[in-house]
């Protein structure tokens, strides 16, 4: 072979092996590529490692009653459902974390429990849990907490902790859902009185009764066009749910309403019995409604009496709080959020829900449709003075709305509500 045949030979084989070594090169990019792309899908957008998104969470969810219960700790549980249907992981549930059901567990051992189990994060979801958490939050506190219905976390509020910064608050803003209620009942009402079955007396309560009476005001007056009060009357049983021997029975709190010329009654509690007992008096011939509460299908238990249910979904917040664990973004922070205007019932979106019952008049969808809308779109603001409290000291000036502080800590109810403002 001559020289020149050997170095084109030689120049040839080269080329060859580039081309291979190019083209190995650019197989193995377009694989980065890809990963990349597939860690990050559903993502915000956010810049960093996208595997630290797909690790899945451990948590722990405390319920303050059965997480079949109907009402506001089948909410939650079912929130949590939501969050490992959506990203994998693991929920660790303990229910009926509450002095009568439990009396010797505390909710901070629960916490120490869930976290021996691997939970990454700790939902502690009643009001009543306020000690507890408080205190497990101290104990662990390189592990984060969210005290749900709570405000540790709010610089505004009397009981703030700046020290615990691993305890965030979240609370859906249910005073729409309430007021909502309220609309139904007074365009339902025949006999213009309603009947509020209470749980437990504090700053949330009495802003929920107060929310459902002013819908019921507002729809009273503008779509009814009745020119007398409404009679608007709350008994509080004394806790979020039916403690035999301990509360008052919510069952007999609704006859004793019924009984009293209520033909609607709003229910506060956790639980079904203002309109499970409803439906009963119901079928026996009496022309009554009711509205539950917290859980999308509380009017299963009495459809025909059902006006509608306002609602708590939990799934999307939990899931957001669930993905700052992931991406150690979380931070101790105070968050009241609201629905969805646009989809009062879309479960991704909207954090408070509401949906009408069966036993709604047809005559009472529009005007109730209307007052949702414009709820939503501001022009309508039930919460805009002049209003007074019981006592008769303002609470609202002539066309003052409420601010977050002033709707948030509701000291009493309202002028034009009967029922007790306080325990003592």
């Amino acid at each position: 072979m001559t020289s020149t045949k050997k170095l084109l030979i030689a120049l040839l084989t080269v080329l060859a092996l580039l081309a291979a070594a190019c083209g190995s090169d650019d197989e193995a990019d377009t694989t980065d590529d890809s990963s990349t792309d597939s860690g990050d899908s559903g993502d915000s957008g956010d810049s960093g490692d996208s595997g630290d998104m797909s690790e899945p969470v451990t948590f722990g969810m405390i319920l303050v009653g059965p997480q079949n219960d109907r009402g506001w700790s089948q909410a939650h549980f079912e929130g949590g459902e939501y969050v490992v249907e959506k990203l994998g992981g693991e929920m660790i549930v303990i229910d009926k974390v509450n002095p009568a059901d439990r009396p010797e567990t505390t909710v901070e051992s629960v916490a120490a429990d869930m976290i021996d189990q691997g939970a990454q994060i700790i939902f502690a979801t009643s009001d009543d849990m306020k000690d507890g958490i408080e205190a497990a939050a101290e104990m662990f506190p390189d592990t984060p907490m969210i005290w749900s219905s709570g405000d540790s976390a709010w610089p505004e509020a009397p009981g703030y902790r700046a020290d615990l910064t691993n305890l965030g608050n979240t609370m859906g803003r249910m005073e729409y859902g309430k007021a909502i209620a309220g609309c139904a009942a007074a365009l339902t009402s025949q006999t213009g009185s309603i009947g509020y079955v209470g749980p437990l007396i504090n700053d949330e309560t009495r802003r929920l009764v107060n929310s459902a009476y002013l819908g019921a005001d507002y729809c009273w007056k503008n779509y009814r066009g009745e020119s007398s009060d409404i009679a608007f009357e709350v008994n509080w049983i004394g806790f979020w749910f039916n403690i035999p021997g301990v509360t008052l029975d919510p069952t007999q709190v609704s006859n004793d309403f019924l009984d009293g010329g209520a033909d609607v009654l709003i229910s506060g509690i956790d639980t079904t019995e203002a309109i499970v007992r409803t439906g009963q008096r119901s079928d026996a011939g009496e022309a009554v409604w009711a509205v539950p509460y917290d859980f999308e299908g509380a009017c299963d238990e009495a459809p025909d009496v059902c006006l509608g249910v306002p609602y708590f979904n939990w799934g999307p917040e939990y899931l957001k709080i669930i993905e700052s664990v992931q991406d150690d973004s979380f931070s101790a922070t105070w968050n009241w959020y609201g629905p969805d205007w646009s989809d009062i019932t879309n479960k991704d979106t909207s954090g408070i829900g509401w949906l009408n019952g069966d036993g709604l008049p047809a005559d009472a969808e529009g005007p109730l449709g209307e007052f949702i809308e414009g709820l939503g779109d501001g022009s309508i603001n039930p919460w805009t003075g002049p209003l007074n409290y019981q006592d008769g000291s303002p609470w609202l000036g002539d066309g003052e709305a409420a601010s977050d502080v002033q709707l948030w800590f509701s000291a009493q109810l309202l002028e034009g509500v009967v029922g007790a403002s306080s325990a003592e």
